[in-house]
């Protein structure tokens, strides 16, 4: 197949949604497919073999609807896959949404990354989420992340055929070759005894830091010798509400007086990702709207094989168990944290017992299977679209 990526983010711009988009093209350019990226021009325009990259695009507006269809007709597109999460567009791009409409005479699928509603204009009120089912009404296929999201847009009418495909490990569990996790460990200046709790994306406030803080503040106070490591970019180039939320960190990071036991890496390369992933004692992502398979921090936690503490689901996950894949605490509840910080603290055996399952589980996310599922997905939209 031909397949087109359009994206507002791509390597080595800071962000989950390019992450993504990078590895899935490759996954599909290993199983043979041709793609083409069409993305903000800050990304790397160099493509590897069977992926060509245009990153060309300024702005969302108008001309960039035009050099969307020059681009997808160019190629001979057979399939123009929209990568969709609204603050990876900028702050206004409201053209965006009627871009399945500008691409008729093509097969497109919408994959939402989320359902959080874009900004539009002053008082756009209601039409921020009509402009979200725009999408998925007016593509030929529709794919979401996890259970929430598919079954929000199932009550909905006239959605575009929809299929539920989880996301993988923007971060692959490979350390440079010198890796040792002492060193990395002793860079980070932790003692022997202490105890590394890692907290791996940007600081943004659905991803609960503030609540991570406050749950180490407790964890001291039980007696537990805990170090934080917040692992990767601050705020990322997409969303600008990061920024004044990781100001919000700093200073309760002052108020807790916890600024010598946090560490930061700033954004690095994904082999020293890995690394200080795996030199970690626990990894903690306590998700205001509980863990999902959406989320990219949690899957790299799970192919690494993590001891992660995280928040309950706000669905049922069937694939997660309590105390064998993740530990489980209610979001936004520091003491509950704080408490499991220290349960995990205590207990070696416990910790090896969520590293095994969660390794167990990641091998259900591997992006071959993913690329195969959604390369499946297309080939039916595409055959679709062209029955009369």
């Amino acid at each position: 197949m031909r397949i087109g990526f359009i994206t507002g983010e791509y390597p080595p711009m800071e962000g989950g949604v390019g992450a993504f988009t990078h590895e899935l093209a490759t996954a599909l350019a290993d199983l043979g497919h041709e793609v083409h990226i069409l993305t903000h021009h800050q990304a790397e325009r160099t493509g590897k073999a069977r992926i060509q990259v245009a990153a060309e695009v300024r702005n969302w507006n108008w001309a960039a609807l035009m050099q969307a269809q020059r681009w997808a007709r160019q190629n001979r597109l057979e399939v123009v896959n929209l990568q969709y999460e609204a603050a990876a567009f900028g702050k206004v791009a409201p053209l965006v949404h009627i871009l399945p409409a500008r691409l008729s005479d093509f097969a497109t699928v919408i994959t939402f990354h989320d359902l959080l509603v874009p900004y539009l204009f002053p008082k756009a009120g209601s039409l921020r989420y009509q402009a979200l089912l725009n999408l998925a009404r007016t593509a030929k296929g529709v794919i979401v992340t996890n259970v929430q999201d598919e079954q929000q847009l199932a009550q909905e009418r006239g959605i575009a055929p929809m299929r539920r495909i989880p996301i993988g490990s923007n971060i692959a569990p490979t350390p440079p070759p010198d890796f040792d996790r002492a060193a990395v460990r002793a860079a980070l200046e932790i003692p022997e005894d202490g105890v590394l709790i890692g907290y791996f994306g940007f600081l943004n406030a659905s991803k609960g830091a503030a609540c991570l803080l406050r749950g180490v503040a407790q964890a001291l106070q039980q007696g537990v010798n805990a170090y934080l490591v917040l692992i990767g970019g601050r705020t990322g180039t997409s969303d600008p509400s990061n920024v004044h939320y990781a100001e919000s960190v700093d200073a309760l990071i002052g108020q807790l007086q916890l600024s010598q036991r946090v560490r930061r890496t700033g954004f690095i390369e994904s082999a020293a990702v890995s690394a200080h992933l795996l030199a970690c004692d626990m990894l903690a992502l306590p998700y205001t709207d509980g863990v999902s398979f959406r989320r990219g921090s949690f899957m790299a936690g799970l192919a690494h094989g993590c001891p992660i503490i995280t928040s309950t689901p706000a669905l049922p996950l069937p694939e997660l168990h309590h105390g064998d894949h993740v530990y489980l605490v209610p979001p936004e509840q520091p003491e509950a944290l704080g408490e499991a910080i220290r349960t995990l603290a205590e207990a070696p055996q416990l910790r090896t017992r969520l590293s095994y399952f969660a390794r167990q589980l990641a091998e259900q996310f591997t992006w071959t299977r993913i690329a195969q599922r959604t390369a499946d997905f297309f080939l039916e939209v595409i055959t679709e679209s062209a029955e009369p």
